[in-house]
């Protein structure tokens, strides 16, 4: 039997992305987009915070009986990747949320396109995101929902590959995974890793 989360603590969804129109489409923007659907399905938008952020505070998934799930807060650091450390300590802060709680969605090159895994803690994988947060933090110790894009094909630096478009045999499956990354932040923040982990990992 799974069980929900039943403590009332709000939790902090970060997605992580790079600003601006010319990176919205990348690779690794990808967090991104799956925390400005989270918004979408809460029915509200993320908006300008001064700690360097674009957030929303949102209820995330539902519980037991259709009850509104979880409080959080949603965002995406309006800041370039390498710096997104800052804007979540100072969310954090702001917000007064725990690192336990914390959420953070990222693109993952070591997962095959359209795979999502969830993990707690480990190290960051050459991601400059990941490494900015842990720095800041001074702790490895927070939730990833791990988005796969797989690798560049042949020789492509993969920090060319992160930073272009989906490719159009990429982009029509991009719908399905964003969807299916959203329900996994919203199996971990309502059910709890492990638990979430068993749906999520289940093969498909």
């Amino acid at each position: 039997m799974i069980v929900a989360v039943t403590d009332s603590g709000p939790w902090l969804v970060v997605g992580l992305g790079n600003p601006g129109p010319q990176y919205a489409g990348n690779r690794h923007n990808v967090g991104a987009m799956v925390v400005e659907e989270l918004a979408r399905r809460s029915g509200t938008m993320l908006r300008t915070h001064k700690a360097r952020a674009h957030a929303a505070q949102v209820r995330i998934g539902t519980g037991p009986g259709g009850v509104p799930g979880p409080p959080a807060v949603v965002a995406v650091p309006s800041c370039y990747m390498n710096e997104s450390g800052g804007p979540t300590k100072a969310l954090l802060s702001f917000f007064s949320v725990p690192a336990e709680r914390l959420v953070v969605v990222h693109d993952e090159l070591d997962l095959d396109a359209g795979t999502v895994r969830l993990k707690r803690g480990g190290g960051e994988g050459g991601h400059n995101g990941l490494r900015s947060i842990s720095s800041s933090l001074g702790t490895k110790d927070y939730h990833r929902v791990r988005v796969g894009i797989g690798r560049p094909p042949g020789r492509m630096d993969p920090a060319d590959f992160v930073l272009r478009d989906f490719s159009p045999t990429e982009r029509k499956e991009l719908p399905f995974l964003l969807d299916e990354s959203t329900d996994a932040v919203e199996e971990l923040v309502t059910l709890g890793l492990l638990d979430a982990q068993q749906r999520v990992h289940a093969p498909r």
